[in-house]
Parts: structure tokens; C-alpha cells; sequence
């Protein structure tokens, strides 16, 4: 059964470091989910040079595990979470690497880990207001009863695709590396699907929000990669409760598709967001179009175009 959303654990990232190829455990995945989700509630912010500290009270509160359980996690984290490194492309095409911390303490006798994120996660995180990565966002608590790190990043990867409905082709080299595999564990497609893929699949069903299944494509015999249907399972409110005003693209929110798709054909001849449109999108306005009108089925994401329109000037005319 999913779990209901609330307004304050929200965890953001840009959807380029969701996507980032990484190897990180369930107990380092939620290290960090608590790390954005605590920098961003306490206001604090994440800043390369200021540690952000987790305690083991918070993991048992968020986790749902014992207080020995939550000591063993955060120590073991401590060890392992500093070696970890990840790798992303950035905005000019070129493979970057990265640590995720530059620097760990664990404070034994207060039962808590303190952490500084590298300048390239803090960007991924606590830079989502500007206009020139998209980002993803979901709710901690979705995730919290997953007992898997395959089946938490599945989720991540595929909640960043729910206004979509579809994801692209998640092609199987790098969607392997997403999920943390080495190239010698489950080689074997049979393996795969069973201990990884279809298990992750059949835990987000079961604990989260989303309905997903998956199709495989092939290139002749061989698999080469996989395309996933996401659904929510129950409409829910936006996560923040903000007032409706007609002059801006918040309106859309409930219109039908064709409305969304005619209003964000218009929006897509935008000098000011042709930058924004992403691989084949670039070169074809039908296709920047669609997307778009994707974009507008998300009340959150909404009110990313909103921010960016009024700052170039948007008006209701267009």
C-alpha cells in the first residue's frame, strides 16, 4: 500500500544526478535522502564546506528500525560512503566523476554521522530553481519501506518519468550501472530479471505510489534494454498547498491533454525556452511540444516553467 506525501520530507535532485551511474548501498542511499531532506527542512541549505550530521534517532524515525540497527547503519556508512564515487554527464556532453563526500566524521558517543557533499552533489541538489537542469522529486516516505537499494534507485529513476507515463529506453549497459551492478553480478539476463529488475518492480508496487511494468526491447535475440510504463496509483494533492491564479500556467494543470498539448505548442516557439528542449527535442518543435505538454500534467513541475516565465517577462497573451 503507497504511502501517503507530506510537505515537509521532500527529497529534489537534478534530474542529471538521478541519473548519475553509482554503487551505493540501502543504508547510503537513505544517508543521503535524509541529508537532502534535512538540509532543505532546517533551512540550512547544503554548502561544500559546511557538514550536515544525521542521527541514529532520525533513521529509526524515518526508516521504522531499531535504535542498534540504525547504529550499525550510520557506522558502517561512515566506512564505505567516503569511497563511493559516482559519474554523470554534464551540460557539455563530457563524462564528469566525482566522490559524493569530501570529507565524514562519526561521532561515537552522540550515535550520528557528519557529512560534507562534494561541490558537484550540492550542485545536483540544492541548485534545482534555476531554469537549466530539470529536476526530479519525490517523497521520502515512499521510499522508506523499500527494503531493497535496486528497487530505491528503480523508483528514483522512474518517478522522475511519471508526468511522461513512459519512460525513454533505458538501455541496459547504463541502466545496470544506474542501479549499482557491477559488470560481473547477475551477467546472466535470466539472473538479472529475477533477483534485480523484476523484484525491484514488484516492491514498488507493493509499497509505493507508483504502478510500473516494463516492456524489453530487443535487437534481434538479444535484449539491449527496457521501456517502463509509470502510473500513480492515486491522484494526490500537489505537495504544497498553493492558491490557483488564472493568469499564470497553474490553470493548465487540469485541462486535457489536447488543451496542454495546443497551449505548449505555442509555448515551445519561445526563443527563451528553446534551450530547455533535450536530444531529439532540440530539433524538432511537434517533439519539444509534447514534452512540454508532459511537463504541464505536474502541478510541481508547473510552477518550475511559472518561476522561469515571469522571469523572462511570460504574458497571458501568448
Amino acid at each position: 500500500m503507497s504511502k501517503s506525501s507530506t510537505q515537509k520530507d521532500i527529497v529534489v535532485k537534478s534530474n542529471r544526478l538521478n541519473s548519475a551511474l553509482q554503487n551505493l548501498s540501502l543504508a547510503e542511499i537513505r544517508i543521503i535522502q535524509l541529508a537532502i531532506v534535512d538540509a532543505r527542512e532546517s533551512g540550512k541549505g547544503l554548502d561544500p564546506s559546511t557538514p550536515l550530521t544525521i542521527s541514529a534517532s532520525r533513521y529509526v524515525e524515518v526508516f521504522e528500525t531499531t535504535r542498534q540497527n540504525a547504529y550499525m547503519r550510520i557506522k558502517e556508512t561512515e566506512e564505505t560512503l567516503f569511497n563511493r564515487r559516482f559519474s554523470f554527464i554534464d551540460e557539455d556532453g563530457l563524462l564528469v566523476k566525482s566522490r559524493w563526500l569530501s570529507q565524514v566524521r562519526y561521532l561515537d558517543n552522540q550515535g550520528e554521522i557528519e557529512l560534507s557533499f562534494t561541490p558537484a552533489v550540492v550542485k545536483g541538489i540544492s541548485r534545482i530553481d534555476g531554469a537549466v537542469d530539470f529536476f526530479t522529486q519525490y517523497s521520502l516516505q515512499q521510499t522508506s519501506g523499500l527494503d531493497s537499494a535496486y528497487s530505491t534507485r528503480l523508483y528514483e529513476l522512474l518517478v522522475q518519468w511519471k508526468a511522461a507515463k513512459k519512460t525513454p529506453l533505458f538501455e541496459l549497459e547504463t541502466f545496470r550501472a544506474q542501479l549499482g551492478l557491477q559488470e560481473n553480478e547477475y551477467a546472466r539476463m535470466f539472473d538479472f530479471k529475477k533477483r534485480v529488475l523484476d523484484m525491484a518492480v514488484n516492491e514498488i508496487n507493493k509499497v509505493t505510489d507508483l504502478k510500473v511494468s516494463y516492456q524489453q526491447i530487443k535487437e534481434g535475440r538479444s535484449i539491449i534494454g527496457f521501456i517502463f510504463t509509470v502510473t500513480l496509483k492515486n491522484k494526490e494533492a500537489p505537495l504544497k498547498d498553493v492558491k490557483r491564479d488564472t493568469n499564470t500556467l497553474d490553470m493548465f494543470v487540469p485541462m486535457t491533454d489536447s488543451q496542454r498539448y495546443h497551449f505548449a505548442k505555442k509555448l515551445s516557439k519561445l526563443h527563451e525556452l528553446s534551450y530547455l528542449a533535450k536530444g531529439e527535442a532540440g530539433r524538432n518543435y511537434d517533439v519539444f511540444a509534447e514534452q512540454i505538454a508532459n511537463e504541464l500534467s505536474d502541478p510541481e513541475r508547473v510552477k518550475f516553467y511559472e518561476k522561469y516565465l515571469m522571469q523572462v517577462g511570460f504574458k497571458k497573451s501568448i
